[in-house]
C-alpha cells in the first residue's frame, strides 16, 4: 500500500511539471520583461520611447502603433503579431525582420520567450488587463412558469 501512495505521488508530481514546462507564466514573463523596459513601455499609461508601445502587441500588424517612428522594414514586414511570430522575432529579431530599428540580440532560453509572451498577452490594446475568456453562458430560466 505505502509503495502504491509513494507512486501516485510521483506520477503526480511528475505530471504537475510536465504541465508547468509546457505552459507559459505571465508573472515569470513581468521578471522577463524588465529587460525590454529598457526600450518599451506596456499598460495602460504607457508612452512611445525608444521602442514602440507594447500594450496590446499580441495580435497587431507590425509597425502599425500610432506615433512610432518604425523602420521601412517593420513597416513593410506584413508581419502580424502572433504567438508563433512573436516567438522567433523575439528570438532573433534582426533574423525576423533584417533592417530593423531594434538592436536588441534576442531571448536565448524558450521559457523566457513565452513567459514574456503571457505577460504581453496579459494587457488588453486599451492598455488594461486582458479580459478573460467568457464561460459559456448559462441557460435562462424559462419565463413561463
Amino acid at each position: 500500500m505505502r509503495s502504491f501512495i509513494v507512486s501516485v505521488g510521483a506520477l503526480g508530481f511528475f505530471f504537475c511539471a510536465a504541465s508547468a514546462a509546457l505552459g507559459q507564466d505571465a508573472a515569470a514573463g513581468e521578471k522577463v520583461f524588465r529587460v525590454c523596459k529598457a526600450c518599451h513601455q506596456i499598460g495602460p499609461d504607457a508612452h512611445n520611447a525608444i521602442g514602440p508601445v507594447l500594450t496590446g502587441v499580441v495580435g497587431r500588424k507590425a509597425g502599425t502603433y500610432p506615433g512610432y517612428n518604425y523602420s521601412d522594414a517593420n513597416k513593410k514586414s506584413g508581419i502580424v503579431w502572433t504567438e508563433d511570430e512573436l516567438k522567433k522575432y523575439l528570438q532573433h529579431p534582426a533574423a525576423v525582420v533584417p533592417g530593423t530599428k531594434m538592436t536588441f540580440a534576442g531571448l536565448p532560453k524558450p521559457s523566457d520567450i513565452d513567459n514574456v509572451i503571457a505577460y504581453l498577452k496579459t494587457f488588453s490594446p486599451a492598455g488594461g488587463a486582458a479580459a478573460p475568456a467568457s464561460p459559456a453562458p448559462s441557460p435562462t430560466p424559462s419565463a413561463a412558469n
